[in-house]
């Protein structure tokens, strides 16, 4: 017998990491590590690129309900696109948003658009964040390889690579169908928002969801909002909320 296949949203809800073995932030489990394959030079430049342009959402609501996820910023006027449920999930509470460097900036939401799950944030002049380039639409291709940057489980500034899987891939997400991009590249808990980016560091998509067995995490099976449709719904918010 199968077993069941689920497609969930990846915030993190009340601080909570999901089952498994965590590491923590100081230190490194015991044993000898397996080799790990050769990393392309272009992969390492592209996560050097986007790491400075992608951040921590933190929401806070009511009766101390709180979600957490990633965002990234998009142009020089500090917008921040991430994904709507991590507001839903936090009871649409206050959002601060963590930079790389560590300072933390109250952000206004700019606009919301439940439907696409993408949201528009936007902090002060002086957070000073890179915005990350954007991959022309309909140029992603299946087996490009890709970086999936973001905060899983409350880590900050971590980066997963893998390929894409597929294309055009239909999800369904609440009441809502998406046409999503399929990666393999390890997604999970909190890399809800964050960037998913090819090799020359350009965002191919939004991190949304990922599919999970009986609910036991991720089994590299993920799926990012396709560029063409994040640029129009982003223009969109940022045209009516400024």
């Amino acid at each position: 017998m199968l077993a069941a296949l689920a497609v969930v949203a990846l915030a993190t809800v009340s601080g909570g990491a999901a089952g498994g073995w965590v590491a923590s932030r100081d230190g490194a489990p015991g044993g000898t590590p397996a080799s790990a394959a050769p990393v392309p030079a272009e992969l390492v430049t592209a996560a050097g690129k986007t790491v400075p342009g992608v951040v921590s959402v933190l929401v806070g609501g009511a009766g101390g309900a709180s979600a957490s996820g990633s965002g990234f910023a998009v142009d020089d006027q500090q917008h921040i696109i991430t994904n709507d449920h991590i507001l839903a999930k936090g009871r649409n509470g206050s959002v601060t948003v963590e930079l790389p460097d560590g300072r933390r900036f109250a952000a206004e939401v700019v606009g919301r658009e439940p439907r696409s799950d993408l949201a528009v944030l936007k902090v002060p002049p002086s957070a000073g964040l890179a915005a990350l380039p954007l991959a022309k639409p309909g140029a992603t291709r299946v087996g490009e390889p890709v970086l999936a940057v973001g905060s899983p489980l409350g880590l900050p500034g971590t980066v997963t690579a893998g390929i894409v899987s597929a294309l055009d891939r239909q999800v369904r997400l609440g009441d809502n169908r998406h046409s999503a991009v399929q990666t393999d590249a390890s997604i999970n808990p909190g890399n809800s928002g964050g960037p998913l980016v090819n090799a020359r560091g350009e965002v191919v998509g939004v991190n949304t969801a990922i599919a999970t067995i009986d609910g036991n995490g991720s089994i590299g099976i993920g799926f990012a909002i396709p560029i063409d449709q994040v640029q129009q719904t982003a223009d969109t918010i940022i045209g009516k909320g400024g």
